[in-house]
């Protein structure tokens, strides 16, 4: 088991190495630290002087990779490449662009982001799963029938349908939640409400889909056949052996979903007013703030790599063939 996971580590490491320099190389391709500092000061007659006052002061007068000017290790050390990107491996965010410390502003809106998202992906799972199973348990009736194309048309429909509309409907006409905003203790259940419910039922679709068709791929093996033909009632069948044995690609797409939970929903919290990682990595981008952003690409994808190496895991729980294949 420990072998295991150290490979599991050792993989890791290299695709977190990999994003970040990909994340670096690209930005810099397009963006010039000059541009960077013409953005953050504003004004179009900005001076050259205004701009390498900037550039020293943000640290973006350095060369990009190598410093042929310093003397031994501080070649490398003295560079953007460094400082802006390789003491991420430190969990050492730095400070953005316009001057804030990183770190402060996510210690700050991981709680929101958490609040929000850890129930809406908790209870769209469990939701899905049970609709799902109700749609296979009546396959081929009217009731299966109806409940597909249902979920067609809830994955037809734009998130911002739903927004808009649970917004205009709850917010406005019935005044029962806030359209928007965020606040600490019980008033936190009031302005969650309403993001929550919409997440559900804007997912619920796709991921009734996909559940359903993992339970009736598993349920047309010899396994099943064998259970019902030993007089298993076909809810036993359902819930004892099919959704037993769907639990390993249940946890791959569950696995997928964790690192949402820290770094929220874009789109919900941007409209719903709630201060989390989401809305913050938006501001950053519309405000081009290089900092924040590579920052944040490099939580994401250590959050998504850290997901995944706990779901590999968590295979090894549900079915020890797993790790003895890995």
């Amino acid at each position: 088991m420990g072998a295991y996971i150290l490979r599991r580590l050792a993989y890791s490491v290299l695709i977190l190495a990999g994003v970040n320099l990909l994340t670096f190389t690209l930005f810099f391709a397009i963006n010039s630290p000059d541009n960077i500092a013409r953005l953050n000061i504003g004004g179009k007659r900005v001076t050259a002087e205004a701009i390498e006052k900037w550039k020293v002061e943000r640290g973006y007068d350095k060369p990009l990779w190598f410093n042929a000017q310093a003397q031994g290790l501080d070649k490398v050390r003295k560079t953007i490449f460094y400082d802006r990107s390789l003491r991420l491996f430190t969990l050492n965010f730095g400070s953005s662009d316009s001057g804030r410390d990183i770190a402060h502003e996510i210690g700050n809106r991981i709680g929101p982001s958490l609040a929000l998202m850890l129930p809406m992906i908790a209870l769209t799972v469990i939701v899905g799963i049970a609709f799902s199973l109700l749609l296979v348990f009546f396959r081929t009736s009217y009731l299966d029938f109806w409940g597909t194309v249902l979920c067609v048309l809830m994955m037809s429909i734009s998130s911002l349908f739903y927004i808009i509309m649970a917004q205009w409907f709850f917010g406005k006409m019935l005044r029962v939640v806030p359209i928007s905003g965020f606040g600490p203790g019980l008033d936190l259940f009031k302005f969650l409400l309403l993001p929550v419910l919409v997440g559900i039922v804007y997912q619920l679709g796709s991921e009734a889909r996909l559940f359903r068709a993992m339970l009736l791929e598993e349920i047309g093996k010899d396994y099943v056949r064998t259970a019902r033909s030993k007089g298993l009632a076909e809810s036993a069948v359902l819930f004892r052996h099919v959704l037993r044995n769907t639990w390993l690609p249940i946890l791959t797409h569950v696995g997928a979903l964790l690192p949402y939970a820290f770094l929220g929903s874009l789109v919900f919290e941007s409209f719903f007013g709630i201060p989390g990682l989401g809305s913050y990595t938006i501001e950053a981008i519309n405000a081009q703030d290089f900092a924040i952003v590579h920052a944040m690409v490099f939580l994401g994808s250590a959050l998504y790599i850290t997901a995944y190496l706990l779901t590999d895991i968590a295979y090894t729980w549900v079915d020890p063939r797993v790790r003895l294949a890995g």
